[in-house]
Parts: C-alpha cells; sequence; structure tokens
C-alpha cells in the first residue's frame, strides 16, 4: 500500500494484529475510529463528524502513512477528487466510505 512503511506497517501489526479478529474492513475502521460518527441529541441530527473514539495510535498510523501516501499519482488523485468535492484537507486524508458486503 501506497504511504504504509516499515514504522505504520508495524504499529498496525502491534494494534491490530492479522487481521482475523476483524471480519470486515468497516469493523477495522470502526475500531481505530476512522468511520464517521452521527452526532444526535433528540430531534436535533448534526450529520457525521470524526469519531473521537477509537485506538488513538493505529489511527494515527492510519493518517500519516495517508498523507505520505499523497506522493502515489492514484492517491494524489483521489485526494484531488475529494476536494474538489468540497472536503477540507483533513476530511479528504481520512474519508472513509463504508461498502456495503460483497455477496459471495
Amino acid at each position: 500500500m501506497p504511504g504504509v512503511g516499515v514504522r505504520a506497517g508495524a504499529r498496525t501489526l502491534i494494534e491490530a494484529g492479522d487481521g482475523s479478529t476483524f471480519p470486515t474492513a468497516d469493523h477495522l475502521a470502526a475500531y481505530a475510529g476512522l468511520a464517521p460518527a452521527t452526532r444526535s441529541s433528540g430531534a436535533s441530527i448534526r450529520g457525521e463528524q470524526p469519531s473521537r473514539r477509537g485506538n488513538k495510535q493505529l489511527k494515527r498510523a492510519f493518517f500519516l502513512a495517508t498523507f505520505a501516501a499523497l506522493a502515489d499519482p492514484a492517491s494524489r488523485a483521489y485526494y484531488d477528487k475529494k476536494i474538489a468535492q468540497g472536503k477540507h484537507h483533513t476530511q479528504a486524508l481520512t474519508f472513509y466510505e463504508s461498502r456495503p458486503a460483497i455477496a459471495a
């Protein structure tokens, strides 16, 4: 993966293990605190915001790897697309799209 070096790879293995603990990528994203959280109180729904929960060290490793991946042309094109959609820099770096599971 672009941007994942020795340090980020080691941190990911330490914090998340080999991945067998998480059935899907969505579960890993939620554990790391990368999945957006809906803020609501009664009838007031404030939309989705970055989660303040999750494994801080794993989240930081993913964030730094994403930032380093901007040197990769495909990653840079994705980042530029998110900026064009009106996302801020941090949102474009940590933007997470939940995808439905593909039935096998």
